[in-house]
């Protein structure tokens, strides 16, 4: 089982998505090997929900993670935090609206972004 998780880990770090849900689809159309079909049809239910909780604990529930931080990122933004911006611009926020930000690159240039490319909120 462990070389199952690191031929998993390996082929998800190096390989895309679409690529891996044909190789997926190969594996489990592949024809029994001889022997009892009743066994060969439990080894395949089996092998395929062992499949798809590995991709739930590797794939989506770490993506899920990281949605809910970056959420909680940009509720939590305050006039007056200093902020990275997606293309590396450094301010900080001189007024926050519905979707948008008012950023203070300078004493005297303001500039609007929308908040979702806000990458970091500089620690005070």
């Amino acid at each position: 089982m462990h070389l199952v998780l690191t031929i998993l880990k390996f082929i998800t770090n190096y390989i895309n998505y679409s690529m891996l849900s044909n190789l997926l689809g190969i594996i489990l159309m592949a024809p029994a090997q001889g022997g009892d079909q009743g066994s060969s049809a439990i080894s395949t239910v089996v092998m395929f929900g062992s499949i798809i909780l590995i991709f739930y604990f590797m794939i989506y529930r770490p993506q899920r993670k990281r949605q809910k931080e970056r959420e909680t990122l940009v509720s939590k933004m305050e006039k007056g935090d200093k902020v990275i911006l997606a293309g590396g611009m450094h301010g900080t926020i001189s007024a926050i609206e519905d979707t948008t930000l008012l950023i203070s690159v300078s004493d005297t240039t303001k500039i609007r972004f929308e908040k979702s490319s806000v990458n970091t909120v500089v620690p005070k």
